[in-house]
């Protein structure tokens, strides 16, 4: 697990678990407001509440390579997964498992995000298109339990990457797929669960971690904390 990383909050790793607070039903409060982080929980039949944070992603990234120097890329999503997870920690009641999500593409030695514009899209899928990328996806967990209903206090992330394989795709469909809206506000301008995924010809690794949200990850950093993900079920109905 990867912890201490540069331009985030001074005292982050010392945090406590707040005492006093409800313990919350359900447990687990995802700091994102993505849909396929969402869906990767509920199809796994986890019970989970949300509270977007709202995050300057480029002054903190800006603040974490001002005080490293250099931060390679994994570690980059890392940091801003981690910002994500304390500003709602913060924002929250307490009481709460936090977790924080960030994903950022690695192709041609770059990383590069969402494309926010019809135009940039376009142009990141000229030159996407028959080459293989990395997709890094940061996971930071905050334990902010009470101490009293087996709290610890941790703060830790760690990142999971795959390899994507994108098909060569004509100008005419990748006009079209823009046309969608769908690759404008996700990290590396497309998806594999919705338009995009005729598109992809064949991951290496995590599938789920594509979408946003590496279950195997989450099931190790919840045991690092002695909370089975089995924990986080929805109740199974009664026949």
């Amino acid at each position: 697990m990867n912890s201490g990383l540069p331009g985030v909050s001074e005292g982050a790793d010392d945090r406590q678990a707040t005492v006093g607070t409800p313990l919350h039903e359900p447990l687990l409060l995802l700091a994102s407001q993505s849909a396929g982080r969402k869906a990767v929980l509920t199809r796994a039949g986890i019970e989970f509440t949300t509270l977007p944070a709202d995050v300057d992603e480029e002054a903190v990234l800006a603040a974490a390579l001002e005080s490293s120097g250099e931060l390679a890329f994994e570690d980059q999503v890392l940091t801003l997964a981690r910002a994500k997870a304390e500003a709602s920690c913060a924002a929250s009641e307490g009481g709460y498992v936090v977790l924080g999500g960030d994903s950022m593409l690695e192709i041609d030695g770059a990383l590069v995000g969402k494309p926010r514009t019809a135009d940039a899209a376009r142009e990141r899928w000229r030159e996407m298109r028959g080459k293989r990328a990395r997709l890094h996806s940061g996971h930071w967990l905050i334990d902010d339990r009470d101490p009293m209903d087996g709290g610890t206090g941790a703060t830790f992330g760690d990142t999971a990457s795959t390899d994507v394989y994108f098909a060569e795709l004509s100008d005419a469909e990748i006009d079209a797929y823009v046309s969608t809206g769908e690759p404008l506000w996700v990290a590396g301008a497309f998806t594999i669960d919705g338009y995009g995924g005729p598109f992809i010809e064949r991951i290496e690794g995590d599938h789920h971690a594509v979408i946003g949200l590496s279950l195997p990850l989450l099931r190790r950093m919840l045991a690092e904390i002695s909370l089975p993900i089995t924990d986080l079920w929805r109740p199974t109905p009664t026949p």
